[in-house]
């Protein structure tokens, strides 16, 4: 719907509206967007790597929302322009999980042409998204063009005058400002005023590839979440333990893993049927060193799909001292079967630092569905704490008859599928 003259203060300045989009309730949609990036400014001459990786995961975002856009590139700028109605909500929602994007500024982006249509168009924007203001305001110009006859703090002071005269009611506040009004002037006249937060952190496929052992539990697609933000490519396995462990549980973690690739992009999920090894370890050894030992086997299965898929290293939701299993010695327990490094990015936070994570990345509901896994149907009533290597290599020998046939056998019955958010 157009906005109609007949309600805009400035009617002599407004000659075209199609630069905004407006619903059908009257409320402001913008045309474009100015994508904001932090840490990828500092890459010197790898720089446009990690641009590019940005724009094609934008890309990738974007294939899900209803509308058609265009992503441009300019001077350290990405623009994304809507071609015709949009769905603006889900494409703030999308590129809200983007990683590598730190601001979503929703602009009006015009042709640049002089000081005087400048001022027009900036009473426009004013007109059209602060009617009947009384903030107190901030204009802030930046002119990457250099041809442009007026500076930018003669451009401050032209903008910013003509709002105090539109706007009686406005003041100015150059320290704490209500509004901070953006106007930049490089191929075209780009002018927002709101800087809606990304995820922050590194496009995803800039940093290698890594596997998570993903469970049921509130840790693990946490722990996914933040190694993805890195920019790593994440895969995913999951041990089940049927008849112990339901389809339900199986489900959830499929359902966390769709939660995590929002962020991530798709996830190869391999999920490995752990029942066999489970129930001879729990046969063979003692059930003080079962939790220490069935995680042991869980690495090496989890490592071997790491290695035969390209993977860097392996990645888990371990947190000191949090159970049992995740003691220092513990963890130097299941390191020790490990040939590539083990990503522990919740190392050092409490259990309240990673709920709160979980519930931003929606993960925590899902992760609180009362399905078991298999790690918590085997879980000894006095598990090992302080476990020694060289009683833990004994009790391993005890099952030398078995235990490699049926890692073989779960490795081969793995299924693998591809989970898409």
């Amino acid at each position: 719907m157009r906005h109609s003259h007949s309600y805009c203060r400035f009617c002599d300045a407004i000659d075209d509206f199609d630069r905004f989009i407006y619903t059908g309730k009257g409320a402001l949609k913008f045309q474009a967007f100015l994508i904001k990036y932090g840490e990828i400014a500092i890459k010197g001459k790898n720089r446009h790597v990690f641009e590019e990786a940005l724009i094609r995961n934008i890309s990738h975002a974007l294939t899900h929302v209803e509308g058609e856009f265009e992503i441009t590139t300019e001077r350290g700028r990405i623009y994304i322009t809507a071609a015709g109605d949009y769905d603006y909500e889900e494409t703030v929602e999308a590129l809200k999980k983007v990683f590598g994007i730190v601001g979503i500024c929703p602009m009006w982006q015009v042709d640049l042409v002089d000081m005087q249509q400048i001022r027009r168009d900036v009473l426009a924007y004013m007109e059209a998204v602060y009617p009947d203001s009384s903030k107190s305001f901030k204009v802030f110009a930046r002119r990457a063009d250099k041809s442009f006859p007026f500076n930018s703090q003669e451009i401050n002071a032209e903008l910013g005058g003509a709002i105090l005269g539109a706007y009686p009611k406005m003041r100015v506040d150059v320290h704490n400002p209500e509004i901070l009004l953006n106007v930049e002037l490089r191929n075209r006249l780009n002018i927002y005023s709101e800087t809606i937060p990304g995820p922050g952190g590194m496009p995803v496929g800039t940093a290698g590839k890594a596997m998570l052992l993903l469970s049921g539990g509130i840790d693990s697609p946490v722990a996914g979440y933040m190694i993805a933000k890195r920019g790593v490519t994440i895969e995913a396995t999951y041990f089940h333990a049927p008849p112990y462990t339901s389809e339900r549980a199986k489900q959830k973690v499929v359902d966390l893993a769709k939660i995590v690739a929002r962020y991530s992009g798709p996830i190869r999920l391999n999920i490995v049927n752990f029942t066999d090894i489970q129930l001879y370890i729990y046969d063979k050894c003692p059930h003080d060193e079962l939790t220490i030992i069935m995680r042991r086997y869980m690495m090496k299965i989890a490592e071997h799909f790491a290695q035969e898929t390209g993977c860097l290293g392996l990645i888990t939701g371990e947190s000191i001292g949090q159970v049992a299993s995740q003691t220092m010695k513990s963890l130097a327990a299941t390191n020790e079967v490990c040939t590539m490094p083990v990503y522990r990015p919740l190392i050092a936070f409490d259990k309240n630092d990673i709920i709160e994570i979980s519930e931003k990345i929606d993960t925590y509901e899902t992760s609180i569905l009362p399905y078991e896994d298999c790690c918590t149907i085997f879980v000894a009533k006095h598990p090992v704490t302080k476990p020694n290597l060289n009683v833990i290599h004994r009790s391993e020998k005890k099952l030398s008859e078995k235990i490699d046939e049926l890692v073989e056998t779960a490795i081969r019955t793995t299924e693998t599928v591809e989970v898409r958010p």
